[in-house]
């Protein structure tokens, strides 16, 4: 064949992937949106939040959406486009022309590669400014619709605080009372009246400024303090108000900012094992001196002094040996860095999986594939969320954790693969 024969065949196989994976993305895209949608309208749609702002917010989660849409959607749209394909002897077809199934692949091969690209953008680069964004626009809406986190009548619990408000009209909050568990002991905090005015700083979320205010100090050793206020501000810190306001995590940031952080954990935490076993090391010394001591000693008095201590020397020895030094948040954070490229780039085990399974000559045109692509996607999401348990709940290897479910995808294909080479 000429090049402008494979050029022709590229643009028809390029053209029925990307139909395909128009179709699959906007269904899975779909799914996920109602499924945010859903969210904002419960949380703060229902709160009567301007519906301007909650759009933007819904804007703002898009990266995520697709991040986590085009993966699936590749496989689908593969899986679709062979099985239409398939269908309709368009194989058999080109084989029949003098066409090697590799050149009617290839176009799935490099739209995978691409596909992989648009979602590591849309995952490393859109979501963490999206995250930024939709934080800052979700404290202003919590400064015009106090209602969101302050509802009349309605108990309101944080971590070591509770926030009993009465009527909350706008930014007016009438006979407020707030209990929090200090160090020292309970403290009590009633207020007549109060407004909610804007955080002085991004760790502060909300400012209460209150108005006739009594406060008790009930001490754990039974005293107890009281006094009284014309006016006292009250902060609603940032880290105890809404998951949305806190700091980014590290699904939220950038592989590059994920990958620093890791390093310098990963340099404390050595340290830490350093440190560790120098003091076993020295414990161990400790307890071989003794224990040589000990058997030189004659004076019976004496000896039991030092078997005593020996005795403790080698309690906090087998203690000190079964501690294990590790870090989980050096854990959380390298589960997320290889979740952030495993994810993406599963598109590539996707299609070559969709290509083995369509090697077998498979009917029922798009509906066929489709359905296909549902369920591997379903079971591609129940290995994602096995593999982040084991990562983070056992000493199993996070990033092997999260690409073993592409290795396990791409060892499917290839097993297939061979199975058809086989039979032929």
């Amino acid at each position: 064949m000429t090049r402008r024969s494979y050029l022709t065949l590229y643009r028809y196989v390029g053209e029925e992937i990307a139909l395909s994976f128009v179709i699959s993305f906007l269904f899975f895209f779909v799914i996920f949106l109602i499924n945010q949608f859903l969210l904002m309208a419960e949380q703060i749609l229902s709160k009567r939040a301007p519906l301007f702002d909650v759009i933007l917010l819904i804007i703002y989660a898009l990266p995520s959406i697709v991040a986590i849409s085009v993966p699936f959607a590749s496989l689908a749209a593969a899986l679709m486009s062979i099985t239409r394909l398939s269908s309709d002897n368009e194989f058999l077809a080109f084989q029949a022309g003098g066409i090697s199934l590799v050149h009617a692949f290839l176009p799935m091969v490099v739209f995978s590669l691409l596909l992989s690209s648009v979602s590591f953008v849309a995952n490393d680069y859109f979501l963490p400014l999206g995250t930024l964004n939709f934080a800052k626009l979700y404290r202003q809406i919590l400064y015009t619709t106090p209602e969101i986190e302050l509802e009349s009548y309605a108990i309101k619990e944080y971590q070591n605080t509770i926030l009993i408000p009465g009527k909350v009209n706008q930014s007016h909050i009438d006979d407020l009372l707030i209990i929090e568990e200090t160090e020292e002991g309970t403290r009590i905090l009633q207020a007549r009246e109060g407004d909610i005015v804007p955080g002085r700083n991004e760790k502060t979320a909300l400012a209460l400024e209150l108005h006739d205010v009594f406060l008790s100090l009930v001490k754990r050793e039974g005293d107890y303090e009281y006094s009284s206020a014309e006016t006292l501000t009250y902060t609603i810190l940032v880290k105890d108000i809404n998951i949305a306001l806190r700091n980014p995590g590290p699904r939220e940031m950038s592989s590059v900012d994920v990958y620093r952080v890791m390093k310098e954990r990963e340099q404390v935490l050595e340290q830490k094992r350093r440190s560790h076993e120098k003091e076993r090391d020295d414990l161990r010394r400790s307890v071989s001196r003794l224990y040589l001591t000990t058997l030189s000693l004659s004076n019976e008095s004496i000896r039991s002094r030092f078997l005593g201590s020996l005795r403790s020397s080698l309690q906090r020895l087998r203690q000190k040996e079964r501690i294990t030094i590790e870090d989980r948040t050096l854990q959380i954070y390298t589960l997320e860095f290889h979740k952030k490229f495993s994810i993406p780039f599963s598109c590539i085990p996707f299609v070559l999986l969709a290509i083995a399974i369509g090697l077998f000559n498979l009917k029922g045109g798009r509906a066929a594939g489709f359905g296909i692509g549902i369920f591997l996607s379903i079971l591609y999401w129940g290995m994602l969320v096995a593999g982040q348990m084991l990562g983070l709940r056992t000493s199993f290897s996070p990033s092997l954790a999260m690409w073993l479910p592409n290795i396990l995808i791409t060892l499917v294909a290839l097993t297939l693969f061979l199975v058809r080479k086989v039979r032929r």
